[in-house]
């Protein structure tokens, strides 16, 4: 195997969660609000119902008949050589895709709300500069990074949910149920693909976990407990900002925030959601990252990842620059195309390679 590390359990339920939060907790209330308006927060408890169940155990059936095998490996053992090398580049383009959203979105970000004057590219390098080093340390250090940063996180998002308290208004959240069941499961689509389908790359890293009888778990309990924060975090920008508010912002939790005033004493604390939102969306974006140059690596049989990292780094910042030439494209090609893209790669064609092994009764490697 390219990658030597090896992770516990409870590391990988903490990659997990804190992966599954990524920039969700930072850009989800806005898409699901614009689709179920004060709803929202339903969407989100039927999405937190249905997704866990459908992605853990697609995943670990997957895991289960292919344990020492990542996604590129037994996608080419279940369709043969060529196809199989095909469907492999087309979830490698994915994950850099993917990666290149994550970087406009901290470009974005930096930009319209905490460094207004400088260059998006020179945000974009250094962001990308501790991105590279995580990924040539690998999987072992990342997962250790995550379990340092892990209490720190619990934390803030505590200390953030106890000081909005004062500014809830529960007549935001009426009427409850005014667009009927259909706006509803509009709102839990987003909420469905952005947080837990969307980073299907964790099927790359699971044969490196130690603790293979305990999986399942992992991952179920990991993104049960994320996917309760964002429900949280969601119903909180609703209580406070209001719906309509919450819609028309591009970071709702960030303005959210601002609202923090205990005695005009402890204001615009901000920096509270700014720091949560740096974790963990470093920790997606550093786990896309890595599998992305780990999964090439694998597909054209090379002996070591690392010599890919940096040339993909320096390519990854420009493609992102074409690729999000501004917030407008991105926010009309996030909320339109994205969650179809994210539902074909992070569960219909894991479903098809699941479907095609059965039939086939092609138990992997044993």
């Amino acid at each position: 195997m390219l990658e030597k590390g090896k992770i516990g359990s409870r590391q990988l339920m903490i990659l997990v969660i804190l992966y599954t939060l990524g920039d969700s907790i930072l850009v989800l209330p806005s898409i699901v609000t614009t689709e179920a308006e004060q709803d929202g927060w339903v969407s989100g408890i039927i999405g937190v119902t249905i997704a866990p169940l459908l992605v853990v155990f697609l995943y670990d059936a997957l895991r289960k008949r292919y344990p020492d095998s990542t996604l590129v490996e037994y996608s080419q053992k279940i369709l043969g050589k060529w196809l199989g090398m095909a469907v492999s580049l087309l979830f490698i383009s994915y994950f850099f895709i993917t990666t290149a959203t994550y970087l406009s979105e901290i470009g974005d970000f930096m930009i319209s709300h905490i460094m207004p004057d400088t260059p998006v590219q020179v945000i974009m390098i250094l962001f990308m500069s501790v991105v590279l080093m995580a990924a040539r340390l690998g999987l072992e250090p990342l997962a250790r990074s995550a379990e340092i940063f892990f209490p720190f996180v619990v934390l803030l998002i505590s200390i953030l949910i106890i000081l909005l308290l004062p500014e809830i208004k529960f007549q935001n959240l009426q009427p409850v149920g005014e667009g009927g069941l259909k706006q509803v499961i509009r709102g839990s689509i987003p909420f469905i693909v952005f947080p837990f389908i969307e980073p299907v790359a964790i099927l790359m890293i699971l044969p490196f976990v130690s603790q293979q009888d305990k999986i399942r778990k992992s991952l179920f309990v990991g993104q049960l407990l994320a996917g309760s924060v964002l429900i949280v975090i969601t119903m909180l920008a609703i209580l406070v900002l209001g719906a309509e508010s919450t819609a028309r912002q591009n970071y709702p939790i960030y303005m959210l925030a601002k609202k923090i005033n205990i005695g005009d004493f402890m204001t615009r604390l901000e920096a509270l959601l700014a720091v949560i939102w740096f974790i963990t969306i470093f920790i997606r974006f550093s786990m896309f990252f890595y599998v992305t140059v780990l999964s090439l690596a694998q597909t054209l049989k090379l002996q070591d990842y690392r010599p890919l990292v940096f040339p993909f780094g320096i390519l990854l910042i420009s493609f992102t620059l074409i690729m999000t030439p501004n917030i407008v494209h991105y926010s009309k090609f996030i909320s339109e195309i994205w969650p179809f893209y994210a539902l074909t790669f992070g569960f219909l064609l894991p479903l098809i390679l699941l479907l095609i092994a059965k039939v086939q009764k092609n138990d992997g490697p044993n």
